[in-house]
C-alpha cells in the first residue's frame, strides 16, 4: 500500500520495550562453576556408583567422520544376549539399552560384547537390603572394600571411557610419495563410470572414419 497525503508511516511498532527481552550471558563463568560443583556433589552422593550408565562404542555417521568412535545411546539386544545379560536386568545394574539399534557388523558386536564382559568383571553388586544377599550379589568383604574405596580397580565407579586412538605416521613425507593415492584412484573410477558412453561413442566414430578412409 502506497503512502498518501501527509506521508505517515504505516503500522509503526516502535513501543516493543525490547530491552526487557535482551539476554546478556555475563553469568557464564559463575554458571560454569555452579554446574561443576553440582556434578561433584552428585558423584559424591551416588558413590561408589557411577554418575552415568555404561554406553556402547559406535561409529560416527557419514564417510567424513566414520573413522571416529563415540558413546552410543545403548547396547543392542543381540549384544546383551551374547554377553549373557538379561535385557530387564541391564538397566538396573547401570547398563543402557537401546532396543532400536542394530548391529551391522561383527566387529562392532564383538567390541561391545567385550566391553560388557569387562564391565561385568569389575561390577560389585550391592545387596538391596543389608544382610539379605541374593544370587549375583557381591560378598560382604567386596562391598565393604568398595565402600571404603580400597578396591578401586573393581568398583562400579570405573566406567570404561571411550578414546580415539591417534594415527601416527613416522618419518618424513618423502617416504609416502611412492604409495598409491586413494583419492586420485576414486576420482578416476568416478570419471570412467561417468564418461563410459561418451568414450564408446568417440571410439566407434573413430573406427568408422578409419574404415571409410580405407575404402
Amino acid at each position: 500500500m502506497a503512502i498518501k497525503h501527509n506521508q505517515q508511516i504505516q503500522k509503526n511498532h516502535f513501543h516493543k520495550d525490547w530491552q526487557r527481552y535482551v539476554r546478556c550471558h555475563f553469568d557464564q563463568p559463575g554458571r560454569k562453576l555452579r554446574r561443576r560443583n553440582a556434578r561433584v556433589a552428585k558423584a559424591a552422593k551416588v558413590a561408589p556408583r557411577p554418575v552415568d550408565k555404561l554406553r556402547p562404542v559406535v561409529r560416527c555417521p557419514s564417510i567424513k567422520y566414520n573413522r571416529r568412535v563415540r558413546p552410543g545411546r545403548g547396547f543392542t539386544l543381540a549384544e546383551l544376549k551374547a554377553a549373557g545379560i538379561p535385557r530387564k536386568l541391564a538397566p538396573t545394574i547401570g547398563i543402557s539399552v537401546d532396543a532400536r539399534r542394530q548391529n551391522l557388523s561383527e566387529e562392532s558386536l564383538k567390541a561391545n560384547v567385550e566391553r560388557l564382559k569387562e564391565y561385568q568383571s569389575r561390577l560389585i553388586l550391592f545387596p538391596r537390603r543389608t544382610g539379605r544377599t541374593k544370587k549375583g550379589d557381591a560378598p560382604a568383604e567386596e562391598v565393604k572394600a568398595a565402600k571404603k574405596g580400597e578396591n578401586t580397580a573393581g568398583s562400579v565407579a570405573l566406567v570404561q571411557p571411550i578414546k580415539n586412538a591417534a594415527v601416527i605416521t613416522e618419518g618424513p613425507l618423502s617416504e609416502f610419495k611412492g604409495e598409491e593415492n586413494a583419492y586420485r584412484k576414486l576420482r578416476e573410477a568416478r570419471s570412467e563410470a561417468r564418461l563410459v558412453g561418451v568414450r564408446e561413442k568417440r571410439a566407434k566414430a573413430k573406427a568408422d572414419e578409419s574404415a571409410a578412409a580405407k575404402k
